[in-house]
């Protein structure tokens, strides 16, 4: 998986975090992009209002651009351009919120960073947590990817 954006310090972990989400899923991610940054606070606010209509800061957005849940595969998709990799959406992360977050859950800056990278890339893989039986679903393939890449709770 190609993961663009500007991460440092935390690209090589994510990468690393993406390629054990790969081995979990058993699926091949090596032709996938996604788009991973990180805004302030104000930015992230702006951008939940603008694509949620909700006015609030929050930890994270995706904004897939698939239309697949999570049963399907990703081999069922195609790229828009041949021969380019399949391109799955945009994912912000709000670095403020994530620091007072994981101040506030006990555990690592880098866990939760782990955690919401992590979560983005679930909602742009089709999971979501709207309904409590998708949620339980959304959480167990987290926590099941955190745990095998060591930074379970």
């Amino acid at each position: 998986m190609t993961v663009e954006g500007k991460l440092f310090p935390y690209k090589k972990k994510i990468e690393r975090l993406f390629e054990c989400a790969q081995e979990v899923f058993k699926e091949d991610f090596s032709n996938v992009t996604i788009s991973l940054g990180f805004v302030s606070g104000d930015e992230i606010k702006r951008l939940n209002a603008e694509f949620r209509q909700i006015d609030r800061v929050t930890d994270v957005l995706s904004f897939p651009n698939l239309q697949k849940t999570p049963d399907q595969k990703l081999s069922e998709f195609t790229p828009e351009i041949e021969g380019e990799n399949l391109f799955l959406g945009d994912v912000i992360i709000c670095k403020k919120v994530a620091k007072k977050q994981a101040k506030e859950y006990g555990h690592s800056v880098n866990r939760e960073i782990c955690f919401l990278a992590l979560h983005g890339l679930l909602h742009l893989l089709g999971y979501d947590h709207i309904e409590k039986d998708d949620e339980k679903l959304m959480m167990k393939t987290a926590e099941e990817i955190l745990s095998s890449f060591g930074v379970a709770r």
